[in-house]
C-alpha cells in the first residue's frame, strides 16, 4: 500500500493537529539553525577583519567600511526578500538565499586587494537578508498569542555572531584567516541541505496572487513603521555594529590576544542572540511597549557608563598635586556589555512583537522595512565608529554615538506612547494597543 506520510510539499492539515504541530516545530528549529549559520557568516569580518586590516594597512574608517559591506547588502535585500516570502513562501526563498552565498563565501579566501574584499563582501552579505525571510515564515506557523515567542526563538539565531567569535579565532590561529571563509562555505552548504530536508511549505501562508507589489508596500506609509525602524536601528543595528567592532576594541583598548578578545566579545554577542526568545515571551505577556521602554532605559544607563573614556586628571591639594585615573577595567566593561546584550536581545523581540500585533497580514513586508532600518544601522555605525576614532582618537566615542541615538528613541517613545500608557501590569498590553 502506498505511503501516506506527509512530504515537505504536501498541503498541510488546518488547525492544531499533531501533524501540523510537529511540522511547525520542525520549521522553527531548522530555520533557527539556518539563521544562526547565516548570521555567523554575516559577522565573519568581525574576526578575520583584524588580520586583513594589518595585511592591507587600513585606517579605522577603512576598517569600518570593510566590516560593513556585508551588512549593506544584507540590509538592502531585506525588503524584497520579505515581500517575496509573502508571495512565494519562506522555504524556497530561504533556500535560494543560502545557495546564492556559498560561492561568494568560498571566494573570500582568495581575495588579496581591498576592493576584492569590499566586492565579495557585498555578495556574502546576502546571508543577512535571511532574517526577513525566516521571521514571517516561522510566525505564520503559530497562533497569534505565540508568535512573539516563535519569532524570539528564531531571532536567537543572532547568536551566530557569538558562534563566529568562538570558531573563527580557532581556525585563524591554526590555519590562517583564509581558512575561515572556506570552512564557512562548507557549513553553509550543509545547512542548506538540512534546511531543505526538514522544512515545509503551506500555501495558506502565501499572500493571495491578486495582491500587487505596490499594495504590499502601502502599509509602509504608516508613521508607526518609522518609529519601529528607529527602535530597531538601536537594538539590532547597534548589536550588529558592536558585534563587528568589539574584538578589535578589546585588542586595542586592553591589549588582549585575539582569542581572548573574541571570547570576551562573545559575552555581548551570545546573550544578545540566545535570549531573544525570552524577550519574545516577555513581549507576549507584558506587551511590546512595556518591554521596549525598559530596554531603552537600561541601554541608556549602560551606554552612559561605557562612553566615559580612560581619563587621568590632576588636582591641587594641600599636600601637592595628585593624579587620579577614571575608567572601566576589562571586567566592568565586559559586565556592562553583557547587560547591554541582554537588553538588546529583549528589544529585538519586542519590536517584532509590535509588527505582528499591528500588521498580521503583512508581516513579511513590514518586517523587511524594519529589518532594513536595523541593518542599515549596522552598516552605517561601524563606519561612523571608525571615523570618530580617526577624528578624536577616543575609542569609547563609539558608545558616545550610541548613547545619543538611544536618547532620540526615548524622547520619541515618551511623546508617542508613554504619556498615556501603563508600563507594566495586566492591563499594559491592552493600554498599549489603545494608545497606538
Amino acid at each position: 500500500m502506498a505511503s501516506t506520510a506527509p512530504t515537505a510539499h504536501a498541503t498541510l492539515p488546518p488547525g492544531d493537529s499533531p501533524q501540523r504541530t510537529r511540522q511547525a516545530w520542525s520549521v522553527l528549529i531548522v530555520s533557527t539553525f539556518a539563521f544562526t549559520v547565516c548570521f555567523m557568516v554575516w559577522m565573519m569580518f568581525g574576526v578575520i577583519g583584524i588580520p586583513i586590516k594589518k595585511m592591507l594597512n587600513l585606517n579605522s574608517t577603512q576598517f569600518g567600511l570593510l566590516m560593513s559591506m556585508p551588512v549593506l547588502t544584507g540590509s538592502l535585500v531585506r525588503v524584497p526578500l520579505g515581500i517575496w516570502t509573502d508571495r512565494f513562501g519562506g522555504r524556497i526563498v530561504m533556500a535560494a538565499v543560502m545557495a546564492a552565498t556559498v560561492p561568494a563565501i568560498w571566494m573570500m579566501g582568495y581575495a588579496t586587494e581591498y576592493w576584492h574584499f569590499l566586492t565579495i563582501g557585498l555578495f556574502v552579505g546576502l546571508a543577512g537578508g535571511s532574517f526577513s525571510v525566516g521571521t514571517p515564515y516561522v510566525a505564520r506557523w503559530f497562533p497569534k498569542h505565540r508568535q512573539g515567542t516563535a519569532m524570539g526563538v528564531y531571532g536567537a539565531g543572532n547568536s551566530g555572531a557569538a558562534v563566529n567569535k568562538f570558531l573563527a579565532p580557532v581556525l585563524l590561529v591554526a590555519f590562517g584567516w583564509a581558512m575561515v571563509p572556506q570552512v564557512y562555505a562548507a557549513i553553509m552548504l550543509g545547512t542548506l541541505v538540512l534546511f531543505w530536508l526538514f522544512s515545509y511549505s503551506d500555501p495558506a501562508h502565501l499572500v493571495p496572487s491578486n495582491v500587487r507589489f505596490t499594495d504590499q508596500l502601502k502599509a509602509l506609509k504608516d508613521p508607526k513603521v518609522l518609529k519601529y525602524c528607529q527602535y530597531y536601528s538601536i537594538v539590532f543595528g547597534g548589536y550588529v555594529a558592536l558585534s563587528l567592532w568589539m574584538v578589535q576594541y578589546y585588542v586595542g583598548e586592553f591589549g588582549l590576544d585575539i582569542r581572548v578578545a573574541a571570547l570576551l566579545a562573545a559575552c555581548f554577542s551570545l546573550p544578545g542572540g540566545v535570549l531573544r526568545a525570552i524577550g519574545g515571551m516577555l513581549s507576549d505577556k507584558y506587551g511590546a511597549h512595556s518591554v521596549t521602554w525598559w530596554v531603552m532605559w537600561v541601554s541608556w544607563i549602560c551606554l552612559f557608563l561605557l562612553s566615559y573614556p580612560q581619563t587621568d586628571f590632576t588636582i591641587a591639594t594641600v599636600n601637592g598635586a595628585k593624579t587620579f585615573h577614571i575608567g572601566l577595567n576589562v571586567y566592568l566593561f565586559t559586565g556592562l556589555m553583557f547587560l547591554l546584550g541582554i537588553c538588546w536581545a529583549f528589544g529585538k523581540a519586542s519590536v517584532f512583537k509590535y509588527i505582528s500585533d499591528d500588521y498580521p497580514q503583512n508581516i513579511g513586508a513590514i518586517s523587511g522595512i524594519v529589518g532594513l532600518a536595523g541593518g542599515m544601522g549596522g552598516f552605517v555605525l561601524p563606519i561612523l565608529f571608525g571615523a570618530l576614532m580617526d577624528l578624536t582618537g577616543i575609542r569609547s566615542s563609539a558608545f558616545m554615538l550610541m548613547y545619543g541615538v538611544v536618547w532620540v528613541s526615548l524622547i520619541w517613545m515618551y511623546f508617542t506612547e508613554v504619556r498615556n500608557t501603563r508600563l507594566m501590569g495586566p492591563q499594559a498590553a491592552a493600554a498599549t494597543a489603545a494608545a497606538r
